[in-house]
């Protein structure tokens, strides 16, 4: 254990521990949210006690430009994988009755969500023009002041441009996006079957960053409603979101959606 990581599980987790997001119908974009949802998922699951905080700047906030970011005691960490790491750090796992082979196989999932789900949101976020304009541009610019909320919605984009073309996805076409994300879910639905979660009875890190990103795709209107359509073909994969809804977010009652009666956009 690193001195960082010993000092972390030193220090017991705060009841008044914060995390920080954008407001959620005005603001959140499809890849924060389903950060976002991530993260709450997870620390529900944990049973862990924290207060959300809404801010309009909540990005500029983060000490990594990343969302949500999360302020316990004295530590400020952002975004999924180091919160989680974090948490784990202070002796709360999900997965620890898993075995080698489970924990490798959930860690190769975890991989494959992020790679596939995540940059497919940042794709159809940023790359297609309906979706840029329609949706992401006005919630980037809403809560920034003229002229800097053009500036950095233009800087945003570049970066995730460079992102994208990094990962070898600047070429792909919107069909190719929704073609991978398709096969995504195939896998995903396969490993989880009839199962309550996918090791099981019991949630793990995978069913929470599953959750964030599935509920993200199905509860935000986009003009192009595709993503959602193929996530709704894998009917054990609209259960397991409903499922965590009603069992880790039907207290908060302003975050508690009917996927089923949700309506989609021709």
């Amino acid at each position: 254990m690193s001195p960082e990581e010993d000092s972390t599980a030193g220090e017991s987790w705060q009841e008044d521990t914060k995390l920080y997001q954008p407001f959620e119908v005005e603001q959140i974009l499809l890849p924060d949210n389903a950060a976002c949802l991530s993260v709450k998922a997870f620390l529900r699951m944990c049973d862990l006690n924290f207060q959300i905080e809404m801010r309009t700047n909540a990005e500029s906030m983060s000490p990594s430009g990343s969302l949500p970011f999360l302020r316990c005691g004295k530590f400020i960490i952002a975004d999924v994988e180091p919160i989680i790491n974090f948490v784990q750090a202070k002796g709360k796992s999900l997965s620890n009755h898993l075995d080698n082979s489970e924990k490798a196989d959930m860690k190769a999932y975890i991989s494959l969500v992020n790679i596939v789900l995540h940059n497919a949101e940042l794709y159809v976020s940023w790359c297609d023009s309906s979706t840029l304009q329609e949706v992401t541009k006005p919630r980037f610019i809403s809560s920034l002041p003229w002229p800097v909320n053009h500036f950095l919605c233009w800087q945003t984009k570049h970066e995730v441009k460079k992102r994208l073309k990094s990962a070898d996805w600047n070429s792909k076409s919107l069909e190719d996006v929704y073609d991978m994300v398709d096969n995504c879910c195939y896998a995903l639905s396969e490993r989880l079957g009839t199962q309550k979660y996918f090791f099981g009875d019991r949630p793990t890190e995978l069913d929470a960053i599953v959750f964030g990103h599935l509920f993200a795709i199905l509860t935000t209107p986009l003009p192009d409603n595709r993503l959602c359509t193929i996530v709704r073909e894998y009917q054990n994969l609209v259960d397991l979101c409903q499922r965590i809804d009603v069992d880790y977010f039907q207290k908060n009652a302003d975050e508690d959606i009917d996927i089923e009666n949700i309506e989609l956009e021709s």
